[in-house]
């Protein structure tokens, strides 16, 4: 019986270092998350908001909706477009997808 009191006292000597190894894999997990998914989604979002901010009048975007315009008006939360000759759209400055070079939409 004594012998086996020293078997139980030597694997809960073990279980310590084997609680660690147990929760390193979901470590490791949440840390190729991060890099895979979180990191490059906060990119975006920063990129997205420095090109809100720098919208001005007279820049060519397109829209997340797909319209395509010339601003006229920028406001704090919405920018109006003018989508054809004295046609004009109101819409909130996150919906603008991107901005394009000047001189496109004489193309289109």
């Amino acid at each position: 019986m004594i012998s086996l009191a020293y078997a139980q006292t030597a694997g809960a000597a073990a279980d310590a270092t084997s609680g660690l190894m147990q929760m390193l894999p979901m470590i490791l997990m949440f840390v190729v998350l991060w890099f895979l998914m979180i990191r490059p989604q906060m990119k975006k979002a920063k990129e997205h908001k420095a090109l809100i901010e720098a919208l001005g009048k007279g820049d060519e975007v397109v829209t997340q909706g797909g319209m395509v315009g010339r601003i006229v008006k920028v406001g704090d939360s919405y920018v109006t477009l003018e989508i054809a000759q004295g046609t004009e759209v109101v819409v909130q400055k996150p919906a603008i997808g991107i901005v394009l070079p000047k001189g496109t939409l004489k193309s289109l």
